[in-house]
Order: structure tokens, then C-alpha cells, then sequence
């Protein structure tokens, strides 16, 4: 997704199930939270759920090394406690 429309990114910031998001940009985003929020349950029928939005395998792997990615550097931080005050 690219785009500069500021309102399209406070919805999916705010709520992506509410945004106004394509077929496959949604399939993406549901792919990378199930992926986040329950890696172990991962199955085949997501892989298929891409396929059928038109992502061909190396944008499938894309998709996961990216969410993949952005949750590991999370966590890093997250444990060092970068950008955390005493406060919080």
C-alpha cells in the first residue's frame, strides 16, 4: 500500500478491519496479525487466503519476513527498554 492520504493511514493505525483497504491489502494485514498474534496456529489456508489475492510466493515471503521483522526488532527494544521512561 502506498499512498499519502494521511486519513487512510490514521484508519489503519485506528482500526485496519474499518480502513478502506483493497482485497489483498487486507488479506496482508490479516496474514500479519495472525502471524504476530499466533504464530503456532499458522496454517496452510493463510498461505492459500494470499494466493488467492494474487501474492505469488516470493511476495508471500516478503509479507512474513517483513511482519516477522518488525516483531522481532519490537521485542529487542521492547526488553531494553528503548524509549521507555522510569514512568512506564
Amino acid at each position: 500500500m502506498v499512498t499519502l492520504d494521511g486519513s487512510l493511514k490514521e484508519a489503519v493505525l485506528t482500526d485496519w478491519r474499518k480502513a478502506d483497504l483493497s482485497a489483498r491489502e487486507r488479506a496482508m494485514l490479516e496474514y500479519a496479525e495472525k502471524l504476530t498474534l499466533a504464530p503456532r496456529a499458522m496454517r496452510r489456508a493463510d498461505l492459500d487466503a494470499l494466493r488467492r489475492e494474487g501474492l505469488d510466493d516470493r511476495a508471500i515471503l516478503q509479507v512474513n519476513l517483513i511482519t516477522s521483522y518488525f516483531n522481532y526488532i519490537n521485542r529487542v527494544a521492547d526488553g531494553l527498554g528503548v524509549g521507555k521512561s522510569d514512568d512506564e
